[in-house]
């Protein structure tokens, strides 16, 4: 983590500026093809859940700005972004897990395994106590083809990390695609840089 210099911060007015409001958070839409990257795991076994998330983490590890974060007030930014996914147990409750980043998405894959088995195995919302703010908070929401989304916060709660949600896969005469939403925090994020976000995750789902 290293602090960023606020008064030499070309973003210093618009994160002063956002950081008053009530919802500094604001977020955006957009259906992306996943029928490379859905048929890539069909044919080599691999789970389609992981497979995105690692997608996703990629693309977001890969953009300066999905990597800035508000610690003590001041912005910041990560060398590494991992995710807090919600995992679905079988008795239809859910726990916020700590899935951490790896490039390899075999060594992912395994850490994924074995988060989604310890939520099973551990009651409760919150099963770890050693969060921190280098997340994006993840959900797959594989029930439900949304077009616009909306996320449960509370504003006195310093919260500056992107929440991602990814919907239901959709088959249309071959091609398989989802939505995506993302939820940013203004004075760390523009749109610009969630479009930077979509083309790249588009990019990485296709290769």
């Amino acid at each position: 983590m290293q602090e960023i210099d606020l008064q030499n911060w070309n973003r210093k007015e618009h994160f002063e500026f956002f950081c008053k409001m009530n919802e500094p958070f604001y977020g955006l839409v957009q259906t992306l093809d996943a029928t490379i990257a859905y048929k890539h795991c069909k044919r080599e076994g691999i789970s389609f859940f992981t497979y995105y998330l690692h997608c996703a983490l990629k693309a977001v590890n890969e953009i300066e700005n999905l990597r800035y974060r508000i610690v003590d007030e001041k912005p910041v930014v990560f060398d590494v972004i991992d995710a807090s996914a919600t995992i679905l147990r079988s008795d239809k409750t859910f726990g916020f897990s700590l899935m951490k980043y790896n490039e390899d998405l075999n060594v992912f894959s395994e850490l994924v395994k074995e988060e989604i088995l310890r939520i099973e195995q551990t009651p409760g919302l919150v099963t770890r106590d050693d969060f921190r703010e280098n997340l994006i908070h993840f959900s797959a929401i594989p029930w439900v083809n949304f077009s616009s989304i909306s996320h449960a916060r509370s504003f006195s709660y310093p919260d500056s990390c992107p929440k991602i949600s990814i919907g239901k896969l959709i088959e249309n005469m071959g091609r398989f695609e989802f939505s995506v939403a993302i939820h940013v925090h203004h004075g760390l994020v523009d749109g610009y840089h969630l479009g930077l976000f979509f083309e790249r995750f588009q990019q990485i789902l296709d290769q």
